[in-house]
């Protein structure tokens, strides 16, 4: 179908091209008797007009003159005309007409071969067409965050002093390169909530992304400022170590990031990052940096809790456009074992088991010259496409609420593509979207179990206190919801 096409369209320049150029091949044409015809009708039409009286006499004497006169010269000039083209043509004459005839054969082939050289160079021939259904995913999905960023931005025009909106959009700024809102938002948070460790290490990150990934005066500070506060946080340390690199002292970056590999829990998702930058200034990773992980890496408690306030719409659409980024990333840079298995797993829960075999088959392309990234690959997708999905972490799966709804496999997965940050922001938003939720309607028992669970897993024992003693006022009218809620109270320890 694909040639048919091109075949079409091929034939369609090809005449649009000659239907212009033809032209310049035609010999020039001569007079012909039409302006002949014209004088003896004008000399017709003054004789009916005299004889209908319209005009006078000496008027249509002088009219005859004068078409007369230019009836001769018409004669003389087809005359002319008639011997000229009896006459072998001119050299030069000839001469011109080849030209003419080279030109339009020369546009011909030129124009065509050299908007197909053109797009040779410039195009992507090779590029797989995108399905219609997954660029309008995109755009709908695209269309989406512009919608929850505009309701953002207006509930912040009328609320400025609200500090969580300013947490939840800050981060969307930051991956949106809107590097300037960011920034904005970040100063505004701390302002409005004051200052942290984390507050003041998020402000650096979007002051040095403003900046082109350079650690400017401003943003070293406001690190420095959050290692005061914390001395063991995490994203400061690091960009420490990138303005020192900077400054052209590796030694001091290669310590910095060094002291951080050591400190590393098992199966941090940091570590790789922080391993290629220590590399990069020529250091040497401690072998804990380099130790492959007991197993897959996979989200958090924290992580897994925060799909619970979405539809299932927004999960479905969230998980796959996340799998999809994720895919594309690697599609970039191959060299991330973690990133395959994450990749694969994700496919797997998501019930695609042929994509998940596609994915292997890739990365065993991309890691073909490392056999430790290979033996990490086999180990890590040793089980076959059509396992059942692997079980939610332990934090989540030890949850002493039997009743309580839980994310699915798919809601599991689908943290796996963001950033620590990111899914922070994710998570308290959701969890507080929830919480306005359940204001306007109480009587959703499955709500309240979800909303005391989150806050559990976030570490607010408080909030999940007071959320505790606004379900019981809630769900006082239903006698068996009430004893439901209680129950889960008293199984978290959030009694009195």
């Amino acid at each position: 179908m694909t040639l048919w096409f091109a075949v079409v369209f091929g034939l369609m320049t090809a005449a649009a091209i000659f239907a212009v150029l033809w032209p310049l091949g035609r010999r020039e044409a001569g007079p012909d008797g039409t302006d002949l015809a014209v004088y003896r009708d004008q000399l017709d039409e003054i004789g009916r007009d005299q004889a209908a009286g319209l005009i006078g006499e000496v008027e249509a004497e002088a009219a005859r003159v004068e078409v007369s006169r230019r009836l001769i010269a018409a004669a003389d000039a087809a005359d002319a005309a008639t011997k000229s083209a009896a006459q072998p043509a001119s050299s030069s004459a000839k001469a011109v007409l080849w030209r003419r005839r080279l030109t339009a054969l020369a546009g011909l082939i030129l124009v065509p071969a050299g908007a197909t050289l053109l797009y040779s160079v410039l195009g992507s021939p090779q590029m797989p067409g995108e399905p219609l259904a997954a660029r309008l995913q995109a755009v709908h999905q695209d269309r989406s965050i512009q919608s929850l960023i505009a309701q953002v931005e207006k509930h912040l025009e009328l609320n400025p002093n609200d500090a969580r909106g300013y947490e939840v959009v800050a981060p969307v700024y930051l991956r949106m390169g809107r590097f300037d809102d960011a920034v904005r938002a970040r100063r505004k948070l701390l302002q409005i909530a004051g200052e942290s460790a984390d507050r003041q290490a998020d402000l650096g990150e979007a002051l040095a992304a403003a900046n082109n990934g350079i650690v400017t005066v401003e943003a070293k500070t406001a690190f420095e400022r959050a290692l005061t506060l914390d001395p063991k946080d995490l994203k400061a340390r690091f960009f420490i170590g990138m303005a020192a690199e900077q400054d052209g002292d590796r030694h001091k970056a290669a310590a910095i990031w060094t002291a951080m590999l050591k400190d590393a829990p098992a199966g941090a998702s940091w570590v790789p990052m922080v391993s290629a930058a220590l590399t990069r200034v020529g250091g040497t990773p401690p072998a804990i940096a380099s130790a492959p992980s007991a197993g897959m890496p996979g989200p958090s408690a924290a992580d897994v809790a925060a799909a619970n306030g979405m539809s299932e719409q927004d999960r479905g659409a969230m998980i796959r456009g996340m799998v999809a980024q994720l895919a594309d990333k690697l599609k970039q840079d191959g060299s991330d074992v973690a990133g395959w298995l994450r990749l694969v797993r994700s496919y797997r829960v998501l019930g695609e088991p042929d994509k998940a075999e596609a994915a292997i088959a890739d990365a065993k392309k991309a890691l073909a010259s490392d056999p430790d990234k290979l033996r990490q690959l086999a180990e890590g997708t040793g089980a076959p496409a059509t396992a059942a999905p692997p079980a939610a972490p332990a934090p989540v799966a030890a949850a002493p609420v039997a009743p309580q709804p839980g994310p699915s496999a798919a809601d599991v997965a689908a943290a796996n593509g963001m950033s620590e940050q990111d899914r922070s922001a994710m998570i308290h938003a959701m969890v507080a979207r929830l919480a306005d939720k359940l204001k306007a309607d109480g009587s959703d028992l499955a709500g309240w179990q979800r909303l005391l669970r989150a806050y559990m897993v976030l570490g607010e024992p408080d909030k999940a206190r007071t959320a505790a003693g606004d379900a019981k006022k809630a769900l006082a009218s239903d006698p068996e919801k009430l004893r439901q809620i209680d129950d889960t109270i008293k199984s978290m320890g959030l009694e009195g």
